[in-house]
């Protein structure tokens, strides 16, 4: 990097910065911070989604994935997750969007409280925490050793560096700024990921290359939709894992579908995101899938490759702007989920622990919610620094094998409790599947030898899959309250799709009621 891509990076974390304090005048409450007050359009709400479902682990250990083994890296990765979202665009999206303009809630998980019980909620809130600390985690150590490698400066200097920025833009702004930052991001990537593209076609020969590469030796076995240890098992549970995670079980997700005026545009937003997600990292991949014939990584799992690609083809100037477009993906998925963690935590967690939270004013749950997102950002960078410890391995590990493992478990009570279908799984069941599936996480990862990848990944889910639906048919725990429920966040007969009708409350859990103001 010279002085031009040092202004270019300094450049882009000055914007972030500004669209932050801009954003802080349009968050007045809670519910502002936490879901935009309902206001968001579609279209910014899809390209967010889009945006916070990603970040540098696809220009580092993906990239990896692709130098060795080629377009799986598409069809076992974004592909599934395109086919997830689009799934859950019309399953899931409305109903989470109903949270908000019928339940009056600003965290995903308020519902669970009468959905099943308090305990549930508690259990499903805590492990998803600690989960996601460990998880952006992964990603500030993603975007560190991209840094790294293009400025010589360590990984703790990379981490403070991109956490602080972040930091000051998602807790001035809140949800707004996330999503108006996303979109920037989007934009800036956009202009890199052809720019990247173009210079690699340019080196390999002009556009024919996109279809004569294939045959040389150093590509042999790259257009095997599925190899290694991706494999068509390994791509039928990374769907079945994504549909729930990317739906909703990634509260962040969630908060996006919660976040637009109503169901019905919630709905388009999620068709929006599942169409990025099929044609987008199609653009992206390319260079990593023909990395071999240009550069050689200096790591074991070629996890360097995309960025020494960058530095040895692009101009300086350029060669920031990619730069930045490494942040934008990171910044954007850690910043969302340090909203999300915020909401799950002054909304469901702190009111258990704390009196004086449950009667918090608009001004103290607003000054609880940022102090939140602090605590959280903090965290994860802590846990950034051990991310190469023998506990977590390297980052894809903790990305594919914890992030995927461990999801289904909380997932599955979260997402399908959104359904009628399954009304009469309540809280034995919800607690019983998030259990076992924890317990298997831990079996098949560690308590076992020689499990495979796939295996590894699906069990946790599918165990709490099969529970959760098997002891609400053994032990049903439906009730006129949970129905009623269920009802009103479901599609009405009278086609009222917006959540502005009237519709009789739900009594919450020791008598409070799920549709009183935020606060």
């Amino acid at each position: 990097m010279n002085s031009l891509d040092w202004a270019v990076l300094i450049g882009y974390f000055g914007v972030m910065v500004a669209i932050g304090v801009w954003s802080h005048k349009r968050v007045d409450n809670v519910s502002d911070f936490f879901t935009a007050g309902g206001k968001m359009p579609w279209w910014l709400s899809g390209i967010s989604h889009h945006m916070s479902g990603y970040s540098a682990v696809m220009f580092t250990g993906y990239a990896g994935i692709a130098y060795t083994y080629g377009v799986t890296s598409y069809v076992t990765w974004s592909f599934p997750i395109a086919i997830g979202i689009a799934i859950g665009a019309h399953l899931f999206a409305p109903r989470l969007n109903r949270l908000r303009s019928r339940l009056h809630v600003a965290s995903p998980l308020e519902y669970l409280k009468n959905r099943y019980n308090l305990p549930t909620q508690q259990a499903l809130a805590w492990s998803g925490v600690l989960l996601k600390i460990v998880d952006v985690g992964a990603k500030w150590a993603a975007i560190a050793t991209l840094l790294s490698v293009f400025t010589g400066i360590s990984l703790n200097e990379g981490i403070l560096i991109t956490g602080v920025i972040t930091g000051i833009y998602c807790t001035v702004g809140g949800l707004w700024a996330d999503a108006l930052t996303e979109l920037g991001q989007f934009i800036i990537q956009f202009f890199a990921g052809i720019a990247m593209l173009v210079a690699v076609l340019a080196k390999l020969g002009g556009i024919s290359a996109l279809w004569d590469v294939w045959d040389r030796p150093e590509l042999q076995g790259h257009t095997a939709p599925t190899a290694g240890p991706y494999t068509l098992t390994f791509l039928l549970a990374y769907l079945f894992i994504k549909t729930f995670e990317y739906s909703g079980g990634m509260w962040n997700q969630a908060q996006r579908y919660m976040a637009t005026p109503s169901a019905r545009e919630a709905t388009r937003s999620g068709r929006l995101s599942a169409v990025l997600w099929f044609v987008w990292p199609l653009v992206l991949f390319f260079p990593m899938w023909v990395a071999p014939l240009l550069v050689d990584p200096k790591k074991p799992d070629a996890s360097d490759s995309y960025a020494l690609m960058t530095e040895q083809l692009l101009p300086h100037g350029l060669l920031g702007l990619v730069i930045v477009g490494f942040f934008s993906h990171t910044m954007a998925m850690c910043s969302s989920d340090a909203n999300a963690i915020a909401a799950v935590f002054t909304r469901d967690i702190a009111p258990v622990l704390s009196k004086a939270a449950r009667s918090w004013t608009q001004r103290a749950g607003l000054i609880a919610a940022r102090w939140s997102t602090i605590a959280f950002l903090a965290l994860s960078m802590a846990v950034a620094t051990q991310v190469n410890s023998p506990t977590f391995k390297d980052i894809i590990t903790v990305v594919i094998k914890w992030v995927a493992g461990l999801m289904g478990p909380i997932a599955i009570p979260f997402m399908l409790g959104l359904l009628k279908t399954f009304r009469k799984s309540g809280p034995t069941a919800a607690l019983v599947s998030w259990a076992a599936g924890l317990f298997v996480f831990w079996l098949t990862n560690y308590g076992l030898d020689g499990v495979e990848l796939q295996i590894q990944i699906v069990s946790p889910l599918a165990t709490s899959l099969v529970l959760y639906v098997l002891i609400g048919f053994v032990r049903p725990e439906d009730t006129p309250e949970r129905d009623a429920l269920l009802d009103r966040i479901g599609t009405d007969p009278d086609g009222d799709e917006d959540g502005t009708g009237a519709v009789a409350s739900v009594p919450a859990q020791g008598g409070a009621r799920t549709d009183q103001p935020l606060g």
